[in-house]
């Protein structure tokens, strides 16, 4: 009989545990730097990258996940999470914009479609996260109405969040004005595609998931 009990509380105790498996969630407006991110954390703890990164706004149109994504801490702390790379959010999504990319009419209007159900989905999925990284273009002025719906999305969710300034390398760039814009959050600087202050990026999320 006790074998029969220790079985069914291992058993719901893993099962437990995977369901509390942590979502960390990139969001963000389209170009910010969130797949390059992605990719930046994948390569450094898993030795592959996430996706693909490109130039055109409205690249990933679609939810990506990675499971099991464990970084690792100076002092020897671990943290898994399934890293959820979503599409840049955006109030509005034209066909135009793809047109003007050297894209065919028809299939501009099909990647104005899919990016418009990323948007949507990704919303969706804010219920299921239990942090998120917002990473924004630091170059770019952060009063936007964009940036505004995904924090006022956020805090009515009660989500953890971390914003990161990202693209710090580029002279344009100016983390005060993101931190003067959403004073409510931590805000850490880097550079995704060079690695620049990534340390202090993966400190950082220690403290967002706790």
């Amino acid at each position: 009989m006790k074998a029969i009990k220790k079985f069914f509380s291992n058993f719901f105790s893993s099962l437990f545990r995977k369901k509390s498996q942590v979502k960390l969630g990139l969001y963000g407006p389209p170009n910010g730097g969130k797949t390059t991110l992605a990719n930046r954390i994948c390569e450094d703890w898993l030795g592959e990258e996430m996706g693909s990164v490109s130039a055109m706004a409205h690249e990933t149109r679609e939810v990506t996940i990675k499971e099991q994504v464990t970084i690792k801490a100076k002092d020897g702390r671990e943290l898994s999470f399934n890293l959820v790379d979503t599409p840049g959010i955006a109030t509005k999504i034209d066909y135009e914009e793809f047109l003007k990319a050297g894209i065919k009419e028809k299939d501009a209007k099909e990647r104005a479609k899919e990016a418009t159900k990323g948007v949507i989905d990704a919303i969706k999925w804010l219920d299921d996260m239990d942090a998120v990284v917002i990473v924004l273009d630091s170059t770019k002025d952060p009063y936007s109405q964009v940036n505004i719906t995904i924090v006022g999305n956020l805090q009515a969710r009660d989500i953890p969040v971390l914003l990161v300034a990202n693209k710090i390398d580029l002279k344009k760039s100016d983390i005060k004005k993101i931190k003067a814009a959403f004073p409510q959050y931590d805000v850490i600087g880097i550079s995704a595609k060079h690695g620049k202050n990534i340390e202090e990026f993966y400190e950082a999320l220690f403290e967002v998931t706790k």
